[in-house]
């Protein structure tokens, strides 16, 4: 049986000024991986991330997405168009209890629009009663259900992570872009975070996912590209791409 690719990226190039950020990057991500995107500090692994979701728009490239041509623009039209994001640095509206945090992700899949939610007609109040049906069961489902209406800046770092994915998955994206979601956490926050990346890939969503634990991506990646000062060097399975020499190179220095 064909795989299906569902984003197909090719000659992706960003230059900052007289920096080559990304150098003619290309990957294939099939419908159902998880696929990591590895590299030392400075490789370009966010800057790509930022020009899939938006916040920048390449010098050149092509994209497609479930088989169609798609050009990143604004991040809520990428959020529509099937991409959803986490950042390095937490991005949760600290003063909105977690429920509502989910809720505000859950915009980009509503039909009411703002007359509707003025007129509080009916429509829009089933409309308003799913979006919490909805935000509750995410919650659920990343673990952190009892803690649905505390404040967002009063959740454990590791909630507030589960938060931000609970969130992203609100807008039923077909492909769920982490950038270093495992960033500070302790072994048994990471071990936590492994079984839910799981739970999610086997739940139909795709993961495209930035991180520098290298032995949590070797252990949960399908396939991985890693980047060296913008450009790709290695790609495969982790198995293949741990052994290459290039790979060895740029992370360790040639004398090792």
């Amino acid at each position: 049986m064909t795989e299906e690719i569902l984003l197909n990226v090719s000659g992706v190039n960003k230059r900052f000024g007289g920096l080559q950020a990304l150098s003619d990057v290309s990957l294939q991500i099939t419908k159902g991986q998880i696929y990591g995107l590895i590299g030392p500090n400075g490789a370009g692994k966010t800057t790509f991330f930022n020009v899939i979701t938006g916040l920048y728009q390449p010098d050149t490239g092509s994209f497609e997405l479930a088989g169609q041509p798609y050009f990143p623009s604004a991040p809520h039209q990428v959020a529509k168009a099937g991409i959803a994001r986490t950042f390095q640095n937490i991005r949760l509206f600290g003063d909105m209890t977690a429920m509502e945090n989910v809720m505000v992700g859950r915009h980009v899949r509503t039909h009411q629009g703002l007359i509707g939610a003025i007129l509080r007609h009916s429509a829009a109040r089933r409309e308003e009663e799913e979006i919490k049906r909805r935000a509750m069961d995410l919650l659920d489902f990343v673990g952190i259900a009892p803690i649905a209406h505390r404040t967002a800046r009063h959740l454990s770092y590791g909630d507030q992570r589960r938060l931000e994915i609970a969130r992203a998955l609100a807008t039923d994206p077909k492909l769920l872009a982490l950038d270093e979601p495992a960033a500070g956490m302790n072994p048994t926050e990471k071990l936590a975070l492994r079984e839910l990346l799981v739970k999610i890939q086997r739940n139909g969503t795709t993961i495209l996912l930035i991180e520098h634990d290298v032995k949590l991506m070797m252990g949960l990646c399908d396939r991985i590209t890693v980047l060296d000062y913008g450009k790709p060097i290695a790609e495969g399975l982790p198995s293949e791409v741990k052994n290459n020499p290039a790979v060895i190179e740029a992370y360790l220095g040639g004398a090792h």
